[in-house]
């Protein structure tokens, strides 16, 4: 399932494109649903999804010139019926969207309505984990190490304005205005001066009414790919990756243009150049994480190793790209675990997994 009603739509097309690419076909039929950006749902062939580009521009679901499609919960367990008739039984869904819509426990809810197994976090887990918020709230009463903050809800900025300018100011600048839920780096500004708040704030509404504001780290940005066990056990943890902004670079951040469009001044080291004590900081660190937030299947977390040795969390993503330039496959290849073997483990997870609750 790819494409989908948030910002991130053309990232999920990507992604859907290099997964089905790299899926083992001996030993999976692929059926693709893209969802366009009005939210239509359509069936798409192996073919069509694999015929999306994969790099350097950003596709879009079409519904045009593809029959509707519906999931259904049958006797036999969920299938997939088209609006010409076709019939076709799902062993496990593959939900390949990142963002609102898809990534925080809504298109889950629907799965486990419709009885079918499905990769990745729950209903629970992917919503806490797409609100920025609710994420520090958990894993502060976790016990884990989380940066300053300060959350602007809707009726706050439209009743008391300069209230929640005040609250802001308490923060060390600079400060990340960021959409509370959603992921890309879309809708992020990075604000060194108060008299930048008003414009980052009103900016990070377009794509979601609340707005969290975080108080930059000074640190090295580090990330860790997790996977759960197989045997219910402690999660599995990755290689490090480490983003580096390069000083006088095109980009003040890893932002969604860095990410997507143009790498200039921005490196992707894996493994990150981190003492071995500090990356099994890191990596025991990312396994609380996945833990104290619920979640199943995968995720990635990405952290701030500050001089003095900390580690902050920054936030944890629950359904991470994977474009040729994503960390988060990367960090499995480094790790021994190749793009086709990592997508065969996600999916093989998912088939093990129960339906109902657990």
């Amino acid at each position: 399932v790819f494409g989908g009603m948030s910002s991130e739509h053309s990232i999920s097309c990507l992604t859907a494109a290099n997964v089905v690419a790299a899926m083992d076909a001996d030993r999976f039929t692929v059926v693709g649903i893209g969802i366009s950006p009005d939210g239509v749902w359509t069936s798409w062939s192996a073919q069509d999804v694999l015929d999306l580009p994969r790099t350097g521009s950003l596709p879009e679901v079409s519904s045009a010139g593809h029959p509707g499609v519906t999931l259904q919960r049958h006797a036999d367990g969920c299938h997939l019926v088209t609006s010409d008739g076709i019939d076709t039984p799902i062993d496990v869904v593959f939900p390949l969207l990142h963002g609102p819509y898809g990534e925080d426990g809504t298109i889950q809810g629907l799965l486990e309505m419709n009885g079918a197994r499905y990769v990745g976090c729950g209903v629970a887990s992917s919503a806490n984990c797409m609100d920025k918020h609710l994420t520090k709230v958990v894993l502060s009463e976790a016990g884990i190490l989380v940066g300053p903050y300060v959350v602007v809800r809707p009726h706050e900025w439209e009743d008391d304005r300069q209230g929640c300018l005040d609250r802001i100011g308490e923060l060390t600048m600079p400060v990340f205005v960021k959409p509370a839920r959603g992921g890309s780096s879309v809708g992020i500004t990075k604000v060194t001066t108060g008299d930048d708040l008003v414009a980052a704030i009103e900016q990070a509404r377009r794509f979601d009414p609340k707005v969290i504001v975080e108080q930059g780290i000074a640190g090295r940005e580090v990330e860790c790919a997790v996977l759960e066990a197989r045997d219910g056990g402690r999660p599995r943890t990755s290689a490090l990756g480490e983003v580096v902004v390069e000083a006088g670079g095109a980009h003040q951040f890893y932002d969604f243009e860095a990410k997507y469009l143009d790498m200039t001044g921005i490196r992707l080291d894996c493994p990150a150049d981190l003492p071995e004590d500090v990356t099994a900081r890191v990596q025991d660190l990312a396994a609380r994480v996945f833990e104290a937030l619920g979640c199943e299947g995968l995720a990635r977390v990405d952290c701030f190793v500050t001089s003095e040795g900390e580690v902050v969390v920054n936030e944890i993503n629950t359904m991470p790209g994977f474009t040729p330039t994503s960390m988060y496959p990367r960090m499995w290849a480094q790790s021994g675990l190749p793009y086709r073997e990592l997508i065969t483990e996600l999916l093989e997870l998912a088939l093990e997994r129960p339906t109902g609750l657990r």
